[in-house]
């Protein structure tokens, strides 16, 4: 994925003045940013406020779809999703991942009170960003999503929280998958939290999981910063 020094376009919600929380939230293979912001109104999130940011991939051509351009994170070339992984493409996406922390950042927002949200392509662009560079972050949501079972992938600990979510029934990305993905996760050994839950759904979001989420990043917006 070619790099520039400009931000990606995002979408970007408050749910109230003075945010002191920010979730930047990636969305799946050929969505875009407006994708999420629908979950906003329902997590009531206004007390402390939360700045959502919904970032719009990048429009690449996306070889298992026959070279169709849309917008994704980075390449896939066959069905079996953990086959063959583009991890370049991946590091081009966490590199542009860390620019827009970094606008948080200079908007006054640490990068302790930063939540990497992501769903599908977009969880393994939030898992890479903290778990292959250590940083410590409010937390990582990883929604239906993956760790590429890549031999040269080198994995380090974070202390960051970690919330993953999956469906037993995902034809897109298989729950084995996501479930040693989370387990590769947890023998890392680190000292943030890890929570696994998973709901009889397909590649998708249940109100159910919606209500979890909620709560989590309540909880996370609440705790004082250590």
């Amino acid at each position: 994925m070619a790099q520039g020094s400009e931000l990606l376009q995002a979408v970007v919600l408050e749910t109230g003045p003075d945010p002191a929380l920010a979730v930047i939230w990636l969305h799946g293979l050929g969505a875009d940013g407006h994708d999420f912001e629908g979950i906003v109104p329902e997590m009531d999130l206004r007390e402390p406020s939360v700045r959502f940011v919904f970032p719009h991939a990048p429009v690449i051509r996306v070889r298992v779809n026959g070279g169709m351009p849309m917008r994704a994170w980075y390449d896939i070339a066959h069905p079996e999703i953990g086959r063959d992984p583009d991890l370049e493409g991946m590091g081009g996406s966490v590199a542009e991942v860390e620019k827009l922390v970094g606008q948080e950042i200079s908007r006054g927002i640490p990068r302790e009170r930063i939540v990497l949200a992501g769903f599908s392509q977009g969880g393994v662009i939030a898992l890479l960003s903290a778990f292959t560079t250590g940083l410590r972050y409010a937390g990582v949501l990883a929604l239906s999503t993956y760790l590429p079972p890549a031999p040269d992938l080198r994995l380090v600990d974070s202390p960051t929280p970690l919330l993953m979510v999956h469906g037993t029934e995902d034809p897109v990305v298989p729950f084995r998958l996501g479930k040693s993905s989370f387990d590769r996760i947890v023998a890392l050994g680190g000292a943030g939290e890890r929570r696994w839950l998973d709901y009889r759904m397909g590649h998708s979001v249940c109100l159910p999981e919606v209500e979890e989420i909620s709560s989590w990043l309540r909880t996370i917006a609440n705790n004082p910063l250590s």
